[in-house]
């Protein structure tokens, strides 16, 4: 598995629905970017001017809601997840 750095944090994201309400099957560009995803990995925290370390917010297994075209996406294992700073993550689902 992957380790993420300082404050980051991998997330496996949930997939977007292939049909539309009508049933017409939707293609890949006409799909919305998805927006919620599980924490599977967190980094060890962030590090401030003076040194001190603040510990990351976020868990493994959070359900979590994040800026839509935040990260950068990376395929491990044949699995897609997204990497990115704990401050593009805006509400844990609870």
């Amino acid at each position: 598995m992957l380790k993420p750095l300082g404050d980051r944090v991998i997330i496996e994201t949930e997939k977007e629905e292939e049909k539309s309400v009508g049933g017409i099957v939707l293609a890949d560009n006409a799909k919305k970017k998805p927006q919620a995803g599980t924490v599977v990995a967190v980094g060890d925290g962030r590090v401030l001017d003076n040194g001190q370390k603040v510990a990351p917010v976020v868990k493994k297994g959070d359900k979590v809601m994040f800026d839509k075209y935040a990260g950068t996406e990376i395929e491990d294992n044949d699995k897609s997840y997204l990497v990115l700073h704990e401050k593009d993550i805006v509400a844990i689902v609870e």
